[in-house]
């Protein structure tokens, strides 16, 4: 049966579903449901539900929700041409594992999908009635979840599909909320920024000056929430640190700053465009391999492919002001980033941590977009005050995200027993129960359906929201066989 998990898998990657743009992924799951003969229903946002009935002698077995959402991450290396909105993932296998070319694989969560899909027309699965519920939107605002309508949802027991680690059963997850900063300014050209900088009018700034690229590349990335206690670099931290530190020493004029990309990913690639005196060329090149053999040292463990180039480039036509560019160093060197506290109550578990996610040039603005997760709400709250702060030294305008609550775990629920007992009985070992410091829709589903029964559940992968996503094939193996093994127990 597991071919016709990736079936379903190899079809959904030919179909464009970047968080917010949905669309295309409703309507094929509506298709889909048509063509199967199963009841279906999409509501205004763009969810799918679909109801299948118990198979004969599970008809008086309470029912199950099967979970997962419809929009991936959509990630991709500089150096590839690829349109989210038009093309398909191009998958590929190496070894045991599913990895796409140069991009985001999407098995966050089009696997979960996959596995639902092959449950519920599997003729020789018996099962209670299920329901299958399909989100948009859970990558970037959670926003399908938030929209559920009260009584869409029929049972009261729920599995989510949308967890990445083989034989782990989750049930708690953190909480989040995102702030955003913009700065606004006029650019000046190259004459008006040395004014600025010197105040003198009469430099000639084309022959006393050198346009340099700082550019970061080859790190890991990865999810917000997994992969934030992992030690992995960010780019825009080390563009930034490099930038402040070079500030005090010359005349810095900064034409652009841009890095990251979704504010659930580790930001893997950042570049800056500067000019300095030319009489700091050869001390420039100087400090910034000083900086390259520090920062190796602090990262090279974890990060092997890392990339720090320096290279001249055409000198730029505008420059962000003087004293705005210093700010706006300044803030995002004071904006934190990482872990910031673990669990006491989970060792092991991240329970607040910060994403520098994203640096962004727009026009006559900057935005610079964080994400806050943690499992203690106050934490949560103190520690987007805490970036607000931060930003707040150069940016006019500071806003946070309305957020979404945590998942308080219950190690007394019975669906986490029936759960545990199919995988023992399978693979005659005892799968570990935890929480997760990422983000789940579950807590948005408490808050609508307080009586749900929850756990979640997914093959193992790694990489994820990063280029560098790949699925273990015979761990999805087992997870739908577990998945299966279930069904029939409940």
């Amino acid at each position: 049966m597991k071919n016709k998990v990736f079936d379903i898998f190899s079809e959904i990657c030919k179909v464009p579903r970047p968080s917010k743009h949905e669309e295309q992924i409703s309507r094929w799951l509506q298709d889909f449901a048509v063509s199967h003969g199963i009841e279906c229903v999409a509501d205004e946002a763009m969810n799918v539900i679909m109801r299948v009935p118990a198979t004969p002698g599970y008809e008086d077995h309470e029912g199950v929700i099967l979970q997962a959402h419809m929009d991936m991450v959509c990630e991709k290396n500089g150096d590839v041409q690829h349109d989210f909105m038009r093309d398909p993932i191009e998958t590929y296998i190496d070894g045991e594992w599913l990895k796409a070319k140069g991009t985001t694989l999407g098995g966050d969560d089009g696997i979960g999908i996959s596995m639902a899909l092959a449950a519920i027309t599997d003729s020789d699965l018996p099962h209670p009635a299920i329901e299958c519920l399909f989100t948009v939107d859970e990558e970037t605002g959670l926003t399908g979840a938030m929209k559920l309508q009260d009584g869409m949802l029929r049972s009261k027991r729920l599995i989510n599909l949308d967890s990445e680690d083989d034989g782990q059963i989750f049930i708690g997850c953190a909480g989040g909320i995102d702030t955003l900063a913009k700065m606004h300014y006029e650019p000046v050209s190259v004459s008006e920024a040395v004014c600025q900088r010197s105040g003198l009018c009469s430099v000639s700034p084309q022959g006393g000056l050198l346009a340099v690229k700082l550019r970061v590349s080859g790190l890991l990335g990865g999810h917000s929430g997994d992969d934030i206690n992992k030690g992995r670099a960010n780019a825009n931290q080390l563009i930034v640190w490099f930038l402040a530190r070079i500030w005090p020493q010359t005349d810095i004029q900064l034409a652009s700053i841009n890095g990251g990309n979704l504010r659930n990913a580790i930001a893997r690639e950042a570049e800056a465009v500067l000019t300095v005196p030319m009489s700091y060329k050869e001390q420039i090149r100087i400090e910034w391999n000083h900086f390259v053999a520090q920062m190796e040292g602090v990262f090279g463990e974890v990060e092997k492919d890392m990339r720090l180039d320096l290279e001249s480039c055409d000198m730029p036509d505008t420059f962000i002001p003087s004293d705005k560019a210093y700010r706006l160093v300044m803030a995002l060197c004071e904006c934190p980033h990482g872990m910031i506290a673990m669990s006491k109550e989970m060792p092991g578990l991240v329970e607040t941590s910060t994403n520098l996610a994203s640096i962004k040039m727009k026009e006559g603005y900057i935005e610079i977009n964080t994400s806050q997760r943690s499992s203690i709400e106050a934490s949560k709250h103190h520690l987007k005050w805490a970036v607000e702060q931060a930003l707040s030294l150069a940016c006019d305008e500071v806003t946070h995200g309305d957020g979404y609550p945590g998942w308080a775990p219950n190690p007394n629920s019975p669906l986490l027993e029936v759960v545990k007992k199919a995988y023992t009985d399978l693979f005659k070992a005892e799968p570990k129960v935890l929480a997760i410091h990422a983000g789940l829709e579950c807590g948005l589903f408490l808050e609508k359906y307080p009586y749900l029964d929850m756990v979640s559940i997914g093959p193992q992968m790694y990489g994820v929201h990063s280029p560098q996503e790949r699925l273990s094939i015979p761990s999805t193996e087992r997870c739908y066989n577990w998945l299966c093994q279930t069904l029939k127990s409940l």
